[in-house]
């Protein structure tokens, strides 16, 4: 806000700690699954939020770091843990890979 109580028309930035391990394209992959729920990666680069060929081992990544969780025909969805990274809540370099 300002010195006047006038809320900023700017949203928040919210500052994520992402890891080494991390492609630029996994905070659109957690994003999309966040807003729009389970989804495939085939579902996913046709929304035009993703566009790229490895989504799939992107996925496959974000869930042995417990980002996302497989639920089962090669539909993916964010974890609680997912939510933190995406709040800026939760350090991906604290992360490791199960």
């Amino acid at each position: 806000g300002s010195a006047f109580g006038i809320a900023s028309a700017q949203p928040r930035a919210i500052l994520r700690f992402d890891a080494d391990w991390m492609s630029r394209a996994d905070d659109r992959i957690l994003k999309h699954l966040a807003d729009d729920g389970p989804d495939t990666p085939k579902e996913m680069v046709d929304s035009n939020r993703v566009r790229f060929l490895a989504i799939n081992a992107r996925c496959k990544t974000l869930v042995t770091y417990g980002l996302l969780v497989h639920l089962g025909n090669g539909v993916y969805d964010i974890t609680r843990e997912g939510g933190e990274y995406l709040a800026g809540e939760l350090d991906a370099r604290d992360l490791a890979p199960e």
